[in-house]
């Protein structure tokens, strides 16, 4: 080691040795500079719901700075928004908030927070734009004050701030159902629905389309269900039909049916309105049932069968059809008849020929028997499958072919011819 170098090295060693004083900082101006944008689109139509997400930003700066020994550094910043919550208000603007205040914490300089609230637009809400308050409530450091080299007093300041949120209401068409009026909707069956059309908005719908929909699982099921418009302007009516089918398992009773207008709308984009749902009565279900007494017939025989047909339904039938299903021991080369039209609660009389076998066993049948129709949308309809009882009986022979009358007869015969031979041969 060479002994120039001692000196040097003492000197560092001193230098180490010596403590370092800690340097605190202190911010004498600064505070929070808060903004409210709204993130994704600031326009919605009439009557949406939505989630408004907002962004609240804090850009307020520390403008002056001290760093000293003898300092001690404050926990906050100046410009820090603490604690803050944010609510948002209707204001003047046609919207329902339905979201309470939400606590955003701490807002440093630079950085920023989210908020989402639950919004509603009023239906009757004008085409337009709005501004919406965002009240900001938050607390943040006025200044700190030292006592001696150990003790910080801080002095907070608490401040509410109303953000203005910039919405716009766009034009839409609304649809308003004036009148309803069905035809033939019966169960079982299509029919008719003539409506009369409102636009109670305020867009001017371009190449517009009428639609009927099916609400959920509604037994109303459109099967005709666009009625071409073209131009609906805001406050005209139009009438429109179409065509509904109604499921066997429905009941006699209204059932939600849902409209709405397909469009172009102001700037030339392709959109539906929303949905206006009707309430449609529905008569009971197309019955018929067999109101004559049982039959009663001979094995053996060639006889007429004769059936009696009652519409028990709510709407009337055309050009109705009986046929009746012959099996053993019944055959017919006759097996429809035509009843004609039949009104709710009117009944007909079918003839069928039908043949019994000579050997059939003695007892009550049920032959299957249907009618087939036509409804009013001259659709072929089916009924259900009816039961013509008919008894097989021993067959009923006249009183001058009963073998033993016969017997009788010539013993009487014979006994009057011998007394008249005797008495006339004595005189």
């Amino acid at each position: 080691m060479r002994w120039q170098y001692v000196p040097i090295m003492l000197l560092l060693l001193a230098l180490l040795a010596v403590p370092v004083s800690a340097q605190g900082v202190k911010y004498l101006y600064g505070n929070p500079d808060l903004s409210a944008t709204i993130a994704g689109t600031n326009e919605f139509a009439p009557g949406a719901e939505t989630a408004l997400t907002v962004n609240i930003a804090n850009s307020g700066l520390n403008t002056h700075k001290i760093v000293g020994s003898t300092l001690i550094t404050p926990d906050d910043q100046p410009n820090t928004a603490k604690l803050a919550t944010a609510a948002l208000k209707s204001g003047d603007a046609p919207f329902t908030v339905k979201t309470d205040p939400q606590f955003l914490s701490d807002i440093m300089g630079g950085a920023a927070a989210t908020a989402t609230f639950n919004v509603k637009v009023a239906d009757s809400a004008e085409p337009g734009t709005y501004v919406l308050p965002l009240e900001v409530t938050y607390t943040y450091l006025r200044d700190a004050e030292e006592y001696g080299s150990d003790l910080l007093r801080y002095n907070y300041q608490k401040k509410t701030e109303t953000l203005p949120l910039e919405v716009r209401v766009t034009p839409d068409l609304q649809v308003e159902v004036l009148d309803v009026r069905s035809e033939s909707l019966n169960v079982g069956t299509e029919g008719y629905v003539h409506l009369t059309l409102k636009n109670i908005g305020h867009d001017v719908a371009n190449n517009a389309i009428a639609k009927v929909v099916r609400n959920g699982e509604s037994p109303l099921i459109p099967t005709d269900g666009n009625a071409y418009i073209g131009t609906f302007e805001p406050g005209e009516t139009v009438d429109v039909k179409f065509k509904v089918s109604v499921a066997n398992s429905a009941e006699p009773q209204s059932y939600p049916l849902d409209i709405t207008v397909a469009y172009e709308d102001y700037e030339g984009k392709a959109v539906t309105s929303r949905p206006a749902t009707i309430g449609l009565p529905v008569g009971g279900k197309i019955a018929f049932e067999v109101v004559s007494p049982m039959s009663r017939l001979s094995p053996g025989s060639q006889s007429i069968l004769e059936v009696v047909y009652k519409n028990t339904g709510a709407a009337t039938v055309y050009n109705a059809q009986a046929r009746i299903s012959a099996v053993n021991p019944f055959t017919s080369s006759d097996d429809t008849a035509f009843l004609g039209d039949l009104a709710p609660g009117e009944t007909a009389t079918a003839r069928f020929e039908v043949n019994v076998d000579g050997d059939a066993t003695e007892k009550e049948y049920g032959i299957d028997s249907e009618i087939r129709y036509r409804d009013d949308l001259d659709n072929s309809k089916i009924s259900d499958t009816m039961k013509v009882t008919v008894a097989l009986e021993p067959r009923q022979g006249s009183i001058f072919t009963n073998p033993v009358f016969l017997v009788v007869i010539a013993a009487v015969v014979i006994g009057a011819g011998y007394y008249i031979f005797v008495y006339r041969k004595k005189r």
